[in-house]
């Protein structure tokens, strides 16, 4: 282990590399519920969508530890599942199995991309302003999202957003449940998340808020599983659209991706580890489609697990075979109920949006197109038309305003791909 792992080199040990493995655990272990609950609404059963995320958040895990020997963990992502269900399924009109098929796609492009010199072009093409603007985008939908959920606001025939009936238990709940998760994180609460959920789903119940029938440990409906897992439909690959589309979901994918894992590379002081990284993640992405999930991403609680002093792959193994383990104790999770994920959602939206300090409002030309991004997800509820938007203008005024020269030619390329994919959606 020695030989693989290199514990000496990186001033580590097994014992240490095994507990920040369970404390990574804890720190994720949210996204079981929280991702199949995300999926429900696509239609995928929830204990099959349970499953594919134990099932995708292992493989990626352990991809990961062995292929690039870093602590970093793949599970499905936020804002990437609000993608699958919310922009693809139910504003594109695609069924989950066609969605799952994006996916597929969407994971070999990002292979090639991965093990290839175009994610370095890429790396350096894409403007900081709009990376920003993507996370905060998508933050802002999760909190759209979890407000709704929980039934703090609805959707109204007259106004766009309306306040929902914050006298229901639920809506109630909901709220002490989010000062709960708050407090949890500020304190940093070991598994604060987690417990969250734990808490706040103990309320829903005892207060009427939702029901328990109770609950029987037993092995999980692998039948069910069998109705998602390797489901993938091709009927839509002869529609411009569906192929646009992936391209669109693809971009969003590797742009979040090489952003997150830039970053942990850099807290280990090891930014060498950033391209096997990215083509673990890349291979995690194209498994996700067969497992029955959306997107898997390098998740940005595995800074905690830095912290706590994981430095090698170890770390990632652990936590992928506890996400297996949790096959266990499906009936358990199951009891959650949906509105306690909410406070999650906004939790992490809210955390989405610190990232409005790194975009540079002095200058219009970098911060209009950002800006633009930042209201447009939100208000259409889709990640790849509000994102669209922006990376068409960002090149155009800065033609306009002979501020062209500072543009990669490959960001052309990616306006002219989103120009082309707006012309086909709404033209013909």
């Amino acid at each position: 282990m020695e030989r693989f792992f290199k514990f000496n080199q990186y001033d580590t040990t097994i014992t240490k590399e095994i507990s920040v493995g369970l404390i990574s655990y804890i720190t994720v272990a949210y996204i079981i519920i929280v991702n199949a609950t995300i999926l429900a609404e696509a239609g995928i059963p929830m204990e099959a969508g349970i499953i594919a995320t134990i099932l995708a958040s292992f493989f990626g895990c352990l991809v990961l530890g062995l292929w690039s020997n870093t602590p970093l963990l793949l599970i499905p992502g936020m804002g990437l599942n609000a993608m699958f269900t919310y922009t693809i399924v139910q504003s594109g009109g695609f069924t989950w199995q066609e969605a799952l098929a994006m996916v597929f796609v969407s994971g070999l492009i990002f292979v090639v991309i991965a093990f290839t010199p175009m994610a370095k072009i890429i790396t350096s093409s894409i403007p900081n302003s709009l990376k920003e603007a993507i996370t905060i985008g998508i933050g802002i939908l999760l909190i759209l999202i979890g407000f709704e959920n929980a039934g703090i606001i609805t959707k109204s025939e007259h106004t766009l957003l309306a306040i929902g009936d914050l006298s229901s238990p639920t809506v109630l709940i909901t709220f002490v449940g989010l000062i709960i998760t708050i407090l949890l994180f500020v304190n940093n609460i070991p598994g604060n998340l987690l417990l969250s959920i734990i808490i706040t789903s103990m309320l829903l119940i005892w207060l009427g808020g939702s029901t328990f029938e109770g609950v029987s440990l037993s092995m999980p409906d692998f039948h069910e599983y069998l109705t998602v897992f390797g489901q993938i439909s091709w009927s839509q690959a002869g529609n411009i659209i569906f192929w646009l589309t992936s391209i669109s979901f693809a971009m969003v994918i590797v742009f979040e991706n090489i952003g997150l894992i830039h970053g942990h590379s850099n807290m280990l002081s090891r930014p060498e580890s950033s391209k096997k990284s990215l083509q673990a993640t890349s291979i995690s992405v194209l498994s996700s489609g067969i497992f029955g999930t959306s997107p898997t991403v390098a998740s940005v609680e595995a800074a905690a697990g830095i912290t706590a002093g994981g430095r090698t792959g170890l770390t990632s193994i652990v936590t992928g075979f506890m996400f297996l383990i949790s096959l266990l104790f499906i009936p358990v999770i199951k009891i959650v109920p949906a509105s306690a994920v909410s406070p999650i959602l906004i939790l992490i939206g809210m955390l989405m949006l610190q990232n409005i300090v790194h975009i540079r409002v002095d200058d219009l030309t970098e911060s209009f197109p950002a800006l633009l991004i930042i209201v447009l997800i939100p208000l259409t509820y889709s990640i790849a038309d509000g994102m669209a938007i922006g990376f068409i203008l960002y090149p155009l005024i800065k033609l306009l305003t002979g501020k062209g020269k500072e543009i990669h030619p490959a960001l052309y390329m990616i306006a002219v791909l989103f120009i082309s994919n707006f012309v086909i959606q709404y033209v013909f």
